[in-house]
């Protein structure tokens, strides 16, 4: 087998640089959804439920497109095309769905905004899981950590852009309130801008990224070329389920804590921050929409935070130890929520937040990858994905439940989250590194 030279790092960057794009249009779904349903008049203990489309997609879609992208060989590429369709179809929503109030006329703005949202997490996971796999199939093992975190890096500088845009559009004078079941144009307006972005970033990866043809992978990854004879020899996702490595399922309970509290995080904190900081729960209010803006500035503090952290990251000897360190800062980030009444003071809780985001980004798919081959890499990361996925299904169902234990306090959510954060954190002790067999 021959081994993957190392790749300069422009050329690591031009991987993983579409994935900023697509985090712009992420970042604007985690940062305004519960806003945006809450102003269609859904109920605060309702609203996890709404959450609960969003991984299920993902669970259903990223482990098809994997084993469709590891079968596809084209003029395109391997993952490209699916990245590029994903990434259509994301705009065309991206459009429509901060529009939901205005179709009343012709369909029901909850059920609009409910189909609007599964369809944009369709497309957003359609776009993203590509990128993971590029990484996979294209950087040695010597640098998957690196790569990781040059993804990690411009995951959170698009989450950044993101979170910003309702806050700027707000400050340039564009209204940030609306009439009531109406998304106020600040909001309107960052969708239509992260659609544009998500856009270019896209072609300028189809432009710069060359994937390895058949003959040239199969040499890389240690395996013959598929003849058309063998074409229906698959390995059923059961069969690759049962063979897969022991990390694929310690990283897995770690993905369950982590990704539950992150859900939480994105649920509530429009609630959380309008409640203790603005001490409203009015969501036609001016106040709350204030709230909804700081929220997107807080996640910018997250995303900033884990940029700084995603630099550190590599500088670890032990990817254990870095991922232990990052989810205890992120607990106590989550933790001190509860407590704190000046929205200038959050900045410290969302950036110890960031440092567990980096982490959760960069460290879960190093690992994985590493541990697992070349052939079935693109299926394995779609089946790993299920591991982001059925943590935050679990945790938006309990979501209305435990928020009535905390006695609705929405901030009461951010503390489980931090407690969460420490489970996983104690769970990484179990993960046992591995390198595949080629």
């Amino acid at each position: 087998m021959k081994a993957k030279p190392d790749l300069s790092f422009w050329s690591l960057w031009n991987i993983s640089f579409g994935f900023f794009g697509v985090q712009i249009a992420y970042a604007l779904q985690n940062a305004n959804i519960s806003r945006i349903f809450s102003t269609l008049g859904a109920d605060p203990h309702n609203l996890s439920y709404f959450w609960i489309l969003p991984p299920l997609m993902g669970m259903i879609v990223q482990p098809l497109i994997g084993r469709a992208s590891d079968k596809t060989w084209c003029r395109f590429g391997r993952r490209i095309p699916y990245l590029f369709v994903g990434s259509l179809v994301a705009i065309i929503i991206m459009v429509l769905l901060p529009n939901a109030g205005s179709f009343v006329k012709y369909i029901d703005a909850m059920a609009f905004g409910i189909i609007a949202l599964m369809m944009l997490d369709v497309s957003i996971n359609m776009a993203m899981q590509p990128f993971k796999m590029m990484v996979g199939d294209l950087v040695n093992e010597k640098q998957k950590g690196l790569a990781y975190s040059i993804q990690s890096f411009l995951c959170n500088a698009g989450s950044l852009m993101g979170y910003f845009f309702p806050f700027i559009f707000t400050a340039i004078g564009i209204k940030n309130i609306a009439a009531k079941g109406l998304v106020p144009d600040s909001v309107i307006w960052s969708f239509y801008c992260g659609a544009f972005l998500l856009i270019l970033c896209v072609i300028y990866t189809t432009a710069k990224v060359h994937e390895m043809p058949p003959k040239e992978f199969a040499e890389y990854h240690g395996f013959k070329e598929e003849k058309e004879s063998d074409k229906s020899k698959k390995d059923s996702f059961i069969t690759l389920i049962a063979h897969a490595p022991k990390a694929f399922w310690t990283v897995g309970l770690v993905q369950f804590f982590c990704w539950a509290a992150f859900m939480y995080m994105w649920t509530y904190t429009n609630g959380a921050i309008a409640d203790n900081i603005w001490h409203t729960q009015n969501t036609a209010s001016a106040a709350y929409q204030d709230a909804g803006n700081w929220v997107g500035i807080l996640f910018a503090v997250q995303a900033i935070g884990s940029v700084c952290w995603a630099i550190v990251i590599p500088l670890f000897k032990s990817h254990k130890l870095a991922y232990v360190i990052s989810l205890i800062i992120g607990g106590i980030g989550f933790l001190s929520i509860y407590f704190i009444t000046d929205q200038y003071m959050l900045f410290i809780s969302y950036f110890l937040i960031g440092c567990a985001w980096a982490a959760m980004l960069a460290l879960p798919f190093t690992i994985v990858t590493n541990a697992v081959s070349g052939k079935n890499m693109g299926t394995y990361l779609g089946l790993f994905n299920c591991t982001i996925c059925v943590p935050q299904i679990i945790a938006a169902i309990l979501g209305g439940l435990l928020l009535q234990s905390v006695g609705g306090k929405q901030a009461g959510m951010l503390f489980i989250a931090g407690i969460f954060l420490f489970i996983g954190a104690l769970c990484v002790n179990g993960i046992k590194e591995t390198i595949a067999e080629k």
